[in-house]
């Protein structure tokens, strides 16, 4: 006999009705199912721990950024508008301090140096910067340890280089009178004439000062693209003509960079000061961070200090400003001086991908 299919049961209409009504898990302490083990917890609260556990980490550099940078910063700003002499309790003066700096003849002077030194001491070390690395550019025998006694002395620290030249410059038992009296020449005061001693500044600064000029324009010159420089030369342009229409345009971003980081870091001369001279003498190298120091902790002015700290700080931001404009003014005016060599190289990279 043929087998009969098994027929099919549907589940009792209260039993379907028990099943949909099934209450669900109440969900334990956290957001947790009571069933979940103990390790393991609902993503917001592992967020939570891992916030807590990113800021445990974070809090202590916060808090030496704070400390040391951002409270000195507001501090020294209310301190510019108040009478101190960090030992009484100041007294709220208002814009005093930056009326008696407007009048007074030794913040002129310290001014007045610090621009001198700025404008020699930037294009100085940046021009005798460029001469050294086109110098250094080419292959010449001992070429890695000439490179290296250039960079040394910007290693060498400002205080090494004022006590190592206050010896080699003394008027009396120095070395550099000594090497002067073998060609017959009448001993110089230096560091010690009022009208030598901030020459002789700056000429420490370009000893040591310039090999980091050195090493960035060779990193830009090994970046010029040798085809266009073979593509000028193909089109007649001489040493002269290849320098200025081909290889400084190349350097032009790298030389605002120079000039604002020289610039900065003349503006902000003090420890070779300090060390060499202490402003003398007679004032004549008196620098403007010099001159901040000694009011703050010579004179015990330290509100009026505060003033020409501010002062000088509003003179770098408008000069953190020169980026910019140099790089609008160039977009805007700086027309390709050398078409036909750009072209050419454009073509012999065309043709070399080929």
């Amino acid at each position: 006999m043929p087998r009969l299919p098994t027929p099919v049961t549907l589940p009792d209409r209260g039993e379907k009705r028990s099943a949909r009504t099934r209450p669900r898990p109440l969900l334990g302490k956290g957001g947790a199912a009571p069933d979940t083990p103990p390790g393991r917890h609902t993503p917001r609260r592992r967020l939570r721990q891992e916030t807590a556990t990113a800021w445990a980490f974070v809090a202590p550099s916060v808090l030496v950024i704070l400390g040391l940078s951002v409270v000195p910063v507001i501090w020294s700003l209310l301190l510019s508008f108040q009478a101190d002499d960090l030992v009484t309790p100041s007294r709220w003066v208002g814009l005093d301090n930056y009326r008696a700096l407007a009048q007074d003849p030794h913040f002129d002077q310290a001014v007045r140096n610090t621009l001198v030194y700025t404008l020699l001491y930037v294009p100085l070390s940046i021009g005798f910067g460029l001469l050294l690395a086109l110098a250094l550019n080419r292959r010449i025998r001992l070429v890695g340890l000439y490179r290296t006694l250039i960079f040394v002395p910007f290693v060498i620290s400002a205080a090494a280089q004022g006590v190592l030249f206050s010896f080699i410059l003394d008027p009396e038992f120095g070395a550099a009178n000594a090497v002067l009296d073998k060609f017959g020449i009448s001993p110089q005061g230096f560091l010690n004439d009022p009208g030598q001693a901030l020459a002789a500044l700056l000429a420490i600064s370009l000893w040591s000062g310039t090999g980091f000029c050195v090493v960035v324009l060779l990193a830009a010159l090994q970046d010029v693209p040798p085809s266009l420089v073979e593509a000028a030369r193909l089109d007649g342009a001489g040493r002269l003509r290849l320098l200025r229409h081909v290889v400084l345009p190349s350097l032009g971003p790298v030389m605002v960079f120079l000039l604002l980081w020289q610039a900065i870091t003349s503006l902000q001369v003090f420890d070779l000061v300090y060390v060499t001279t202490k402003g003398g003498p007679l004032g004549s190298t008196t620098v403007i961070v010099y001159f901040i120091w000694e009011q703050a902790f010579k004179n015990f002015t330290a509100g009026y200090g505060a003033a020409a700290a501010y002062a000088l700080a509003l003179a770098l931001l408008l000069l953190a400003a020169v980026p910019r404009l140099a790089r609008a003014l160039r977009d805007r005016f700086a027309p390709d001086r050398f078409p036909r060599a750009r072209a050419r190289a454009d073509r012999h990279l065309e043709g070399a991908a080929r």
